[in-house]
């Protein structure tokens, strides 16, 4: 399954996908189609946005907001489950009775653009102030040079780290490079605490170290996929995960859910954790003691001046091609990709926003500071419908075990890449 990272007030998970019209629960609104707010001549438009993604008071004032910008559009937020959600989805995409806007997960944009039913919007970009895009929620939704999805909002990993056990080693500020880092980790790593907690099947945390060193996962040549792993660049990126990994006490055949991590750092012994910041508060009803205790920091980079690459998941909106009006729909995505809504989707639900340019609107919120700092370096997973079933082999996460127990790099990343090359050349 494709993977988004989902900020919500509460938590940040890791959710994918969205569902269709068959599971909605329409939110209440004057302006939904039939109510007093319609009337002759109005413009009925569905939008599907999922359940958890926005709050019931951030609706209203962006129902509000766009009534009185337009008053011929009766708008209809439906709320969707998670339950259900690709097939439905891909039914509705190929049906007559499309909603007119969906919220898609970034990295699933290519899978519902492969199946021609989602409206190409190149042409909007310049619009859309589309220069200003995050590339992490960019990239995922262009296809072959066509932007299909439209960047909404982001979120992605930071390091959570133990205030009192930065202050017991004397470590008085985050490390802001790679080298700092392992150094910083190390002198933590002593009187039985863990320097950190990092899983040796982490992939994800492991492709922003490949992005930093200039590789990637997997490459597109002329067409033909190719995996990444063997290259110079990812190996240099696998050599810092386990110089990295081996610096903490985690599993090397297992990820962050197996324990679950935010239990693993609840027991007060682990000095940082790779997360995105909402990990925080499942830590913190572990062992409330730890409330306030925690702080946040980008993950390092290579250099000083730039946090290091990560994995960007969020939303983007896509208009079905079946959609009845096309033109309103459009006009809808603008006023939900534009800076007004942004910045307040940013305030309320503590997301990165789409923009590069306003990420200052998180600067008063450690976490979230942290957060907005590490997205402007967003990556996303290789742009093909394919991604899906890369993942749900477990193709890297093998690997990486292999690799810290004692496998050959090189060799171990020649038989993924040639397992990663056949799925993603794979024809439908």
């Amino acid at each position: 399954m494709g993977y988004r990272l989902r900020a919500t007030a509460a938590a940040l998970t890791l959710a994918a996908g969205l569902t269709a019209c068959g599971s909605s629960e329409p939110s209440p609104s004057a302006d939904s189609p039939g109510s007093a707010g319609t009337g002759q001549g109005t413009t009925d438009l569905t939008v599907w946005v999922m359940r958890d993604s926005f709050s019931d008071a951030l609706l209203d004032r962006f129902r509000a907001d766009y009534r009185a910008a337009h008053p011929g559009v009766a708008l209809d937020i439906q709320i969707q489950e998670w339950d259900g959600i690709g097939q439905r989805v891909t039914s509705a995409l190929a049906s007559n009775d499309a909603p007119d806007v969906i919220e898609v997960g970034n990295t699933q944009v290519a899978e519902y653009a492969a199946s021609g039913g989602v409206k190409d919007l190149t042409d909007k970009v310049t619009d859309l102030g589309g220069g200003d895009w995050l590339p992490g929620l960019a990239e995922p939704g262009k296809i072959d040079g066509r932007q299909y999805g439209i960047p909404w909002y982001a979120a992605n990993r930071v390091v959570i780290y133990n205030k009192d056990l930065f202050a017991k080693a004397s470590i008085t500020s985050p490390p802001k490079t790679r080298d700092e880092w392992l150094e910083v980790t190390a002198k933590l790593n002593k009187g039985g605490d863990q320097g950190i907690y990092l899983p040796g099947q982490n992939w994800y945390t492991l492709a922003g170290f490949i992005w930093d060193e200039g590789g990637d996962l997997a490459v597109n040549e002329g067409g033909t996929w190719k995996g990444g792993l063997g290259t110079p660049q990812a190996l240099a990126g696998v050599e810092f995960y386990r110089k990295l990994q081996a610096l903490g006490k985690g599993p090397k055949d297992s990820d962050e859910a197996r324990p679950p991590q935010a239990d693993v750092f609840a027991k007060g012994d682990v000095a940082q954790l790779i997360s995105a910041p909402g990990g925080a508060v499942a830590i913190e009803k572990a062992n409330p003691d730890l409330k306030g205790k925690l702080g946040f920091f980008p993950i390092p980079g290579k250099t000083a001046d730039k946090p290091g690459a990560v994995f960007t998941g969020g939303s983007d909106l896509v208009i079905p091609e079946a959609s009845k009006n096309p033109e309103a729909a459009y006009e809808v995505v603008k006023a939900l990709a534009g800076e007004r809504f942004q910045t307040d989707m940013a305030k309320e639900m503590s997301y990165v926003p789409n923009r590069v340019s306003l990420a200052g609107v998180l600067s008063d919120n450690e976490a979230t500071a942290a957060m907005a700092a590490g997205a402007a370096n967003g990556h996303a997973t290789p742009n093909s419908p394919n991604w899906a079933a890369v993942e749900a082999k477990n193709l890297i996460k093998e690997y990486l075990t292999k690799v810290l127990t004692g496998g050959t790099p090189a060799t171990e990343a020649a038989t993924v890449d040639r397992g990663i090359a056949e799925i993603l050349n794979t024809k439908s």
